[in-house]
């Protein structure tokens, strides 16, 4: 990964708590940054040097560390940089989007009217929140609903 990747990725360091989840952290954000067409965990672990499949599960799922804090840190490093700041004047997106899903594999997976398909069904819905000040969008947080 280029410098100015290491750089950003310092500015969470104090959130982790071991060397192996500043590890996971920066190999999972890399992968989501990827050219890879498929972004999850084994398309992630596959196309990148010296990430092992079984890490990323365990850093996602099974690490102790709060998502909250590191959305709470992504906020306010966000908000440093002047082009990812948003200005006054904004407008506050909330956005609701569900899709069908079978199987019970995909955490968040319930019986739950999903808008896509205009009926209750088997699925996920997630919502997320943006600002939007006329020029760009900063995602603030997403959550899932079953």
């Amino acid at each position: 990964m280029p410098p100015c990747f290491e750089r950003w990725c310092k500015r969470f360091d104090d959130v982790w708590r071991h060397q192996a989840q500043k590890r996971g952290f920066r190999n999972y954000i890399g992968g989501l940054l990827g050219e890879s067409e498929r972004k999850n965990i084994s398309q992630i672990a596959s196309n990148a040097v010296g990430v092992t499949y079984h890490r990323l599960p365990h850093f996602l799922t099974e690490a102790p560390w709060e998502a909250q804090q590191v959305n709470q840190r992504r906020l306010v490093v966000m908000n440093q940089c002047s082009q990812t700041r948003i200005s006054r004047g904004f407008t506050l997106i909330v956005d609701e989007d569900g899709h069908r899903k079978s199987g019970n594999f995909t955490a968040g997976v319930g019986r739950q009217y999903i808008g896509e398909i205009g009926k209750t069904d088997n699925g996920i819905v997630v919502v997320t929140t943006h600002l939007y000040d006329g020029k760009k969008s900063l995602p603030l947080d997403l959550s899932s609903r079953t």
